[in-house]
């Protein structure tokens, strides 16, 4: 008897091990369950907001910033969406900003800026690089055409607008040469850091078959910013050099364009559109010389002709693809590409959303972002 009792006994140990074993795997399983693997996990919606054609009838929207802060005709959390065609659609022409209040869900017009702006080379087409800072001056990059063509495009500058949408000053410099991507901001309310791509050196006409000049560069801006006084430079460095841009017909330029902090802001991401990679950048806030293209982090894969790129609230890169409506997720830390999850499924382009993607922001909250889909000039949210 007192054999089988042990045999009992060690029958049910491993029975109550084999129960526990299983509530800690059903566990597990729940966790991994319940913790997503990324962000782009954790949206279900797309809700079109707006059209963002303003009266002139300006199109194609490329940058989008959120305030940051409340400041003249500008309220904490509005979305500013600029246009980089006129109304004829034509490339490199668009000169106006427009702000679309999600309190209200309405959108005005905050600021138009001449086309032949004497202080900026090449006159006014509003490209994806534009911020808003704490102190309330807007700064938006110009990649400039006189016909929507390369062959005729100029430098280009940075104009600085007040919270009223006037015109206050111009940045422009033998560094600067159609400032293209959107920018990186370190934001100290006196003073701030601006990282901008420019890809317009040695770049021409997009006749034929357009050369690759790997001369594009990205560019850090140290500004000064007096009370009540328009930002100043303090200082220039070129931190990275030798992307590769390039004149197309369809899409004006390709170079690099999405750039992004890491959180201890010792790195700094670039997407690379013409090697279709992610690359970073060392010390970004501190060299004072060019690291050139930097070291890849990651490359084809999900992406296809890299974009606009933010960082997510979990610490991910967010990088929208030019060659198709997707949307790609990557862990900085490994350099793997998530997962890409479609945004745009317009199927008047192939394959769908080609071309549509440009300008991308998070919500305040941390739990969307929003995006423009260009083809259709209208403002979309995902979360």
């Amino acid at each position: 008897m007192k054999h089988l009792k042990r045999k009992l006994s060690s029958r049910s140990t491993h029975t109550v091990l084999a129960l526990v074993a299983g509530a800690v795997a059903c566990a597990v399983a729940a966790t991994a369950y319940a913790e997503p693997l990324g962000f782009l996990e954790t949206l279900h919606h797309h809700t079109t907001l707006i059209n963002t054609v303003p009266d002139n009838g300006d199109q194609n929207p490329y940058a989008i910033v959120v305030a940051p802060a409340s400041a003249g005709t500008v309220k904490q959390g509005d979305v500013l969406v600029d246009n980089f065609n006129n109304s004829t659609n034509l490339q490199g022409t668009g000169s106006t900003i427009v702000d679309y209040h999600p309190d209200t869900k309405q959108m005005t017009l905050f600021a138009t800026i001449p086309r032949d702006l004497k202080d900026c080379p090449g006159g006014i087409g509003l490209s994806t690089a534009m911020t808003m800072l704490k102190s309330g001056w807007v700064i938006v990059g110009s990649t400039p055409s006189n016909d929507g063509t390369t062959g005729t495009k100029g430098a280009g500058c940075l104009i600085v607008i007040d919270s009223q949408g006037k015109i206050a000053s111009t940045i422009a410099s033998a560094n600067i040469n159609d400032p293209w991507g959107n920018m990186a901001v370190v934001d100290n309310g006196t003073s701030a850091t601006l990282f901008v791509s420019n890809a317009g050196f040695g770049v021409g006409g997009a006749t034929g078959n357009p050369p690759v000049f790997k001369q594009a560069t990205v560019l850090r801006l140290d500004l000064d910013i007096p009370q009540g006084k328009p930002p100043v430079v303090k200082k220039e460095t070129v931190v990275g050099s030798g992307f590769g841009a390039q004149a197309d017909k369809g899409v004006f330029l390709v170079g690099p364009t999405g750039l992004a902090l890491s959180a201890d802001q010792k790195l700094l991401y670039v997407s690379d559109a013409i090697g279709n990679r992610v690359n970073e950048i060392g010390d970004p806030m501190t060299r004072d010389t060019s690291a050139g293209v930097g070291r890849q982090l990651t490359a084809d894969g999900l992406l296809h002709r890299p974009l606009a790129m933010v960082t997510a609230p979990n610490g991910h890169l967010l990088v929208t693809n030019a060659l198709n409506g997707q949307v790609v997720e990557i862990d900085p830390a490994s350099g793997k590409q998530l997962y890409a999850r479609w945004i745009d499924t317009d199927k008047a382009q192939s394959p769908p959303g080609n071309g549509d993607l440009f300008g991308i922001a998070l919500t305040p909250e941390g739990d969307g972002f929003y995006f423009v889909q260009d083809d259709v000039n209208t403002l979309v949210l995902a979360k």
